[in-house]
């Protein structure tokens, strides 16, 4: 059936995605004279990090479980690279491997012909026959806003962290972060540094990182053991959280992320129960006032879109 489109037959695999992954999946082929083809929606590789990320933003584990294959990061780097840092060991990755994306080209549709043993990609105004496809997209592809009563009554600021870099533009502004992941925690510190008034396991446990600490653990103990050491560790270094009206959550951390999917942290205030005109009411009732808003909470993926399996 000619659909207008046209055809390109691959070799080797086409990966969807010049982030982390898609540069290692391209890396492991070119060390063993594999072709691949890599296509890249947006202008550069790690998109998501370089244009939607804060700039205080530091690798959340340590190095050593972040880096690429082959490719060990610079001794020089520290245990928890920077922004900055990550993205020029990731050129640096690219370059060394001699991989080179296609960009600005967004996939539309991908299909398995199973009698034909091949994948039908279309991107582009082209369609790719493969063997093989790699999806190295991630789970970061759309900004999640939530569908909290409200939302669009607000008449403050309000943004996605996808669009947050730091906090000088909030500075003596009363804000509010809805989530309390990874991103809404350093966000809330780079606020407070930057003089805006607002409303935690520790990232190392005797030098060493909680997260290498509770792998390690996981290997010889349940995971409620290992939890109940996570949360001492917690409150020998921290102390008692509630003096400053932090309260934990009842699962440990490792349960709470593994019956919920957050990132383990401390929970801190109430849940939003609706927004208002100038600002926000909580599930018990009390009403507070903000100048801004700042939604931490995540991203959704977008393969279920375009990826087509039976």
């Amino acid at each position: 059936m000619n659909t207008g489109l046209t055809q390109v037959c691959l070799q080797g695999p086409l990966i969807v995605g010049a982030g982390s992954s898609g540069l290692a999946v391209a890396a492991c082929r070119s060390q063993r004279g594999v072709p691949f083809l890599i296509l890249e929606k947006e202008n550069c590789i790690a998109s998501l990090l370089r244009l939607r990320s804060y700039d205080s933003l530091k690798l959340h584990l340590p190095k050593k479980y972040c880096q690429l294959p082959q490719m060990p990061f610079p001794k020089e780097y520290p245990v928890y690279p920077t922004k900055q840092q990550f993205l020029s060991y990731l050129d640096s990755y690219a370059k060394h491997f001699s991989i080179h994306p296609m960009f600005r080209y967004e996939v539309k549709s991908a299909d398995y012909n199973a009698v034909m043993g091949v994948w039908r990609v279309v991107a582009n105004g082209s369609e790719y026959l493969c063997r093989w496809l790699a999806v190295a997209t991630g789970d970061d592809a759309n900004p999640a806003v939530p569908g909290i009563d409200g939302l669009t009554s607000f008449g403050g600021k309000m943004m996605h962290t996808s669009d947050y870099k730091d906090g000088t533009e909030f500075r003596g502004r009363k804000v509010l972060v809805v989530g309390c992941g990874n991103s809404g925690m350093e966000i809330s510190l780079n606020l407070y540094r930057n003089g805006a008034r607002m409303h935690i396991l520790p990232r190392d446990i005797l030098g060493r990182s909680s997260f290498g600490i509770a792998v390690g653990l996981l290997k010889l103990f349940p995971l409620r053991l290992v939890d109940w050491f996570l949360i001492l560790s917690s409150r020998l270094l921290l102390g008692d959280t509630r003096r400053v009206g932090i309260i934990r959550p009842e699962d440990g951390p490792l349960k709470h992320k593994n019956t919920t999917g957050k990132t383990p942290v401390l929970d801190v205030v109430g849940e939003v129960q609706r927004f208002t005109s100038n600002g926000v009411e909580f599930m018990d009732g009390k009403v507070e006032e903000f100048d801004s808003v700042i939604l931490a909470t995540g991203y959704t993926g977008n393969v279920a879109s375009w990826l087509k399996v039976q």
